[in-house]
């Protein structure tokens, strides 16, 4: 167990070594910090927090450096609250404030604008398709034996769909489907549309519709949103990790953004694990994809009327002002998950 006086002297090298990229030595901390301790008793701690594992010496000469353990105990016991300066609520307040059309666009504006406010890399998921439940479901004839078929979600995200329907269907007969299918599918979770189609609609439109079979067709279809696409990823400021002193070599920052470009649902949801309503952080060697093993991912969960449905994800280097994401992504994720519930219970959306 480190004794109060190491504490002190790791929490400062870390949040040094934050600010200024550099390895601090004993004489920066005797004179910058106001300690009460002369230069040769901080050397003899800086030694012993080094042989402990908290700290690295990347030269002979040089001062010393925080280690991947160093960083761990200062983010689990050390990084004490902070507020986030004023400039920076204002910014996320007016972001909340703003009247957005969709869920899909106030994500991806707080994917752009914590990327701005914190010069580090943001990775969101957005809800889980599946979650979502059918708001209305719309079909525009585009020439004989097609047609476009748009499903739109509560949540606002909205999927179309080319489908081929009898060629001698009328407007008026696609007009008795759509009115059919929306009193129907209204409401039901787009996971259930598929037990749903052939529990309770199938039956009610085959003695009803004269085209039953290309109803059935249509929601075939749109049942594929689900398999095809689980929900959406949004990344902001990946040219930020080029500003970090720790990237500026090309060959060590590129499967970082080669992976970025790339990442999908699946694979950016093991890089943010769900983490219920606590922050996680995860630190260098924590990390289980391979690209952030040099990175440092602090995550936070949003939700939609309590049920969690997407994280939030900065990505820095190790050399991360923890405290302040940390603070920044505890306040946007309970901010996101009020305006959400709050316009999708609104029906604003």
């Amino acid at each position: 167990m480190l004794t109060q006086r190491q504490k002190m002297i790791l929490a400062a090298i870390v949040e040094d070594y934050v600010r200024y990229a550099e390895p601090v030595g004993s004489r920066t901390l005797s004179k910058h910090r106001g300690f009460q301790i002369s230069p040769a008793t901080i050397r003899n701690e800086m030694a012993d927090l080094e042989d402990l594992g908290y700290l690295d010496q990347p030269h002979t000469s040089a001062g010393r450096i925080p280690s991947q353990k160093g960083y761990r105990f200062y983010v689990d016991h050390l990084a004490t609250d902070s507020e986030v300066d004023p400039e920076t609520i204002v910014a996320l307040r007016a972001l909340f404030q703003e009247q957005m059309s969709e869920v899909e666009r106030v994500i991806q504006q707080t994917t752009t604008v914590i990327s701005q406010l914190t010069q580090y890399t943001t990775l969101v998921l957005g809800p889980k398709i599946h979650q979502e439940k059918i708001k209305h479901i719309q079909l525009i004839p585009l020439s004989h034996g097609t047609a476009v078929a748009i499903l739109v979600t509560d949540a606002g995200h909205v999927e179309n769909r080319q489908v081929h329907l009898s060629e001698d269907i009328s407007s008026d007969a696609v007009a008795r489907m759509v009115n059919l299918l929306n009193s129907k599918l209204q409401g039901t979770p787009l996971a259930n549309l598929r037990s749903h189609l052939y529990r309770e609609v199938a039956t009610e439109m085959a003695n009803t519709l004269e085209y039953f079979e290309d109803a059935i067709a249509v929601l075939d279809e749109l049942a594929t949103v689900t398999d095809r696409n689980p929900g959406k990823v949004y990344v902001g400021g990946a040219a930020n990790m080029l500003t970090q002193p720790e990237f500026r070599d090309v060959d060590k920052v590129r499967p970082l953004l080669e992976w970025l470009e790339q990442a999908d649902w699946y694979t950016a949801e093991h890089a943010l694990p769900v983490a219920g309503s606590k922050l996680q952080v995860r630190i260098g060697q924590e990390n289980e994809v391979e690209p952030l093993r040099d990175c440092s991912v602090v995550s936070a969960t949003y939700s939609i009327g309590g049920v969690p449905v997407g994280n939030i994800g900065v990505i820095g280097p190790t050399r991360m002002n923890y405290r302040r994401v940390m603070h920044i992504l505890d306040y946007v994720a309970s901010a996101l998950s009020n305006v959400i519930t709050e316009r999708l219970s609104g029906g604003s959306w």
